[in-house]
């Protein structure tokens, strides 16, 4: 079997990471696989590193339409057994309209649970014979937008459990985030995007710094959210409780070593963070939004509130800080959780049943 991957995605996100896994495991299970990304891209680097045969391509930006020309007459000239895509904006279009041209079949991922413009959707999803949902919520969505059943497989993200166990010392994490000895670090790891709820968690910090009074909130992530942020971080005064330490690709070094991960996205498509966390053993506290409820198991893992209620997201995270003993029953919750539901292995060979399906 030859199949050839799209991603467009110039960061290192959850998406993109999935494609990793994906690649690897395919390559493993003696699929013949090609990458094809921007050169300037993280995916390009991170692939290569896995020994994945990867074609770099230039692309300009959603709306290159000579990214679509030059993808096309590539496409022809491979024609490879199937083409599966795994970026939304542009690449959707332009890789269902590549596969159309080479009369290659294709299937699309789709990770987030972003709503489609009402005539854009429809004539994109024409063009692929599977559609891949990380959720149910997203499926849901594909079905609300028109997208038949036939057409649909539901196949979650994963994680590699191993790989999210810290290799940090404690006092290392501590002592690099400035963290003094009675300190609870509560970490949110998301893109400073508006649907990822980062201004709710701000809002709600006044009142859990009121109960809780060692509660340091650091933030990582980049985007373009980031200098607004910071100004509420002025405006209410949490100079000294929030920090903002950026994108780190070097997160699963430390990460289970924080207290409490807090998501309060208002849309997800799954949360790969969300997996993350609870397999290097941290409790959650998220919103009831997308596919979160699939990541988080509620009582189990996590504790989940409505979006944008700042006041309840305020009142769960003191609740939790101030009980060490349900922080660490969730948090062994989680890893059980995440080893049971979202394996790479299982992933990858969910993918592969999709490909054979569409093969046979």
């Amino acid at each position: 079997m030859h199949v050839v991957h799209l991603e467009t995605g110039r960061h290192l996100y959850g998406g993109a990471q999935q494609v990793v896994y994906l690649l690897e495991g395919l390559a493993r299970a003696g699929v013949s696989n090609i990458l094809v990304c921007p050169p300037d891209s993280a995916i390009n680097t991170a692939a290569g590193n896995a020994g994945v045969n990867v074609h770099p391509m230039p692309m300009a930006g959603d709306l290159d339409a000579g990214f679509g020309r030059r993808f096309s007459q590539w496409l022809i000239a491979n024609k490879p057994g199937l083409l599966h895509v795994h970026s939304r904006r542009g690449a959707d279009l332009w890789g269902g309209l590549a596969a159309r041209r080479a009369g290659v079949p294709a299937v699309l991922s789709r990770r987030v649970d972003n709503p489609d413009l009402p005539l854009l959707g429809p004539i994109k999803y024409r063009m692929y014979a599977r559609i891949i949902a990380i959720s149910a919520e997203i499926e849901r969505q594909l079905q609300r937008g028109g997208v038949p059943d036939s057409k649909l497989r539901l196949v979650h993200s994963a994680v590699d459990v191993e790989a999210c166990q810290p290799d940090w010392s404690y006092s290392q994490f501590r002592d690099a985030f400035g963290l003094q000895k009675d300190e609870l670090a509560v970490v949110c790891v998301a893109q400073f995007i508006t649907r990822k709820g980062h201004a709710v968690l701000l809002d709600a910090w006044p009142a859990v710094i009121d109960e809780c009074p060692q509660a340091r909130l650091i933030l990582f992530g980049q985007g373009v959210e980031e200098a607004r942020l910071q100004d509420q971080v002025r405006q209410l005064n949490l100079s000294e409780a929030v920090h903002f330490a950026g994108f780190r690709e070097d997160i699963l070094s430390f990460l289970g070593h924080a207290d409490l991960l807090v998501h309060p996205a208002l849309r997800e498509g799954l949360g790969i963070c969300l997996l993350e966390a609870q397999a290097a053993g941290l409790p959650i506290v998220a919103s009831r939004a997308g596919g979160i409820p699939e990541a988080v198991a509620d009582e189990v893992s996590g504790l989940l509130v409505l979006p944008q209620n700042p006041s309840a997201l305020a009142a769960v995270v003191t609740d939790l800080l101030c009980d060490p003993d349900k922080r660490s029953r969730l948090g062994a919750g989680g890893r059980i959780q995440v080893a049971q539901n979202f394996s790479v292995p299982s992933m990858v060979s969910a993918n592969l049943n999709v490909y054979e399906e569409l093969l046979s």
